[in-house]
């Protein structure tokens, strides 16, 4: 019996996914410090850096039909794990010295399969 796969794994999509953002950030000015940080308390999609400012940023997606947006999909549980890991990663690679934000990359995929990006800069803080 053989095994075929029906496309490609939900880790798959993930990166693909990561990999549009960034590429999608990276022509908006933003540069690539990291991809997929782990720790502990979390991990951070993205780690890029604009001007002064440290950006962690957080990519969702979702199909276009499903009941909540990327936007909607970040919970307060969600933005603990993220600002946890965030602070171990200014702990880490001493990045106390820098301005720093959370942003969100919302990826929605039609039924055309053309994906659409939304970018929210700012979209939480550590507070």
């Amino acid at each position: 019996m053989e095994w075929h796969s029906k496309g490609p794994t939900r880790q798959q999509q993930g990166s693909a996914t990561e990999a549009l953002a960034a590429e999608y950030l990276q022509q908006q000015g933003l540069q690539l410090i990291t991809r997929n940080f782990h720790c502990r308390r979390g991990e951070l999609d993205l780690v890029m850096a604009e001007q002064e400012w440290l950006v962690f940023v957080e990519v969702r997606s979702r199909k276009a039909n499903a009941l909540v947006s990327p936007a909607e999909s970040i919970s307060w549980r969600k933005q603990q794990r993220l600002i946890a890991a965030a602070r171990y990663y200014l702990h880490r690679y001493n990045g106390y010295n820098r301005p720093c934000r959370f942003d969100v990359v919302c990826v929605s995929t039609p039924c055309t399969g053309q994906p659409n990006l939304h970018w929210i800069r700012d979209a939480f803080d550590a507070s």
